[in-house]
């Protein structure tokens, strides 16, 4: 990922502090953004959409003036087609240019948000599972199951959440570059995050007091 400074008060992109002493960065990206405008914007539905319009009205302009008539009906909705094609794909690339993903020793952390940011932080220790849907040429989405009470809106997450998982809500690394390989670094952290002991420090105890 570009070293690139979209927000400049974060001190490394995509976090809004230094991680913790011990905790390393293991991965940074940011959704493709020919996928998620696929995927989450449905552009190719919006393209079918005009498409449909273009050959209707074509059809209604070759049955009044024949080949002119078409041209004249149909060719107006290729224009609005690509505009709106043209507004879709602006969106999704504001939405990726906005969005880090960062997988970490200790947790996966979401800068998301285009109009308004937002960071997640997801400790391993609340994740229940996590499952990788593949997408073409190599792109995924990996989506987290949060254990216990965590819940998350899905508005305030999308289009960085699971598809229609509502309840719950699945936060999710959407449309991802290389997915495999970073589902496969998100599991050999958590696997080994978790299996490290937990050690806490007990006060000493009182000293016993001499048999009489």
């Amino acid at each position: 990922m570009s070293g690139r400074h979209d927000f400049t008060f974060e001190p490394i992109p995509g976090l809004p502090a230094l991680p913790p002493k011990g905790e390393i960065i293991l991965w940074q990206g940011r959704p493709d953004t020919a996928a998620l405008a696929m995927q989450a914007f449905k552009i190719h539905w919006v393209g079918g959409y005009f498409v449909l319009l273009m050959a209707w009205r074509g059809t209604v302009g070759a049955g009044l003036d024949g080949l002119r008539g078409a041209l004249a009906y149909g060719l107006p909705y290729i224009g609005f087609g690509l505009l709106a094609c043209g507004i879709v794909w602006l969106l999704a690339l504001a939405q990726a240019r906005a969005t880090v993903y960062t997988i970490t020793s200790a947790r996966v952390a979401m800068r998301i948000g285009a109009a308004l940011s937002v960071t997640l932080n997801l400790p391993f220790a609340q994740l229940a599972s996590a499952g990788l849907a593949p997408g073409p040429n190599g792109t995924g989405t990996i989506a987290l199951r949060m254990a216990g009470a965590t819940r998350f809106s899905y508005l305030v997450l999308w289009p960085n959440a699971r598809p229609w998982a509502l309840d719950p809500t699945e936060p999710a690394l959407r449309c991802i570059p290389d997915a495999a390989r970073v589902a496969q670094i998100l599991a050999d952290a958590a696997e080994t995050r978790l299996s490290q002991p937990l050690v806490s420090h007990a006060a000493a105890a009182a000293p016993l007091a001499p048999a009489e």
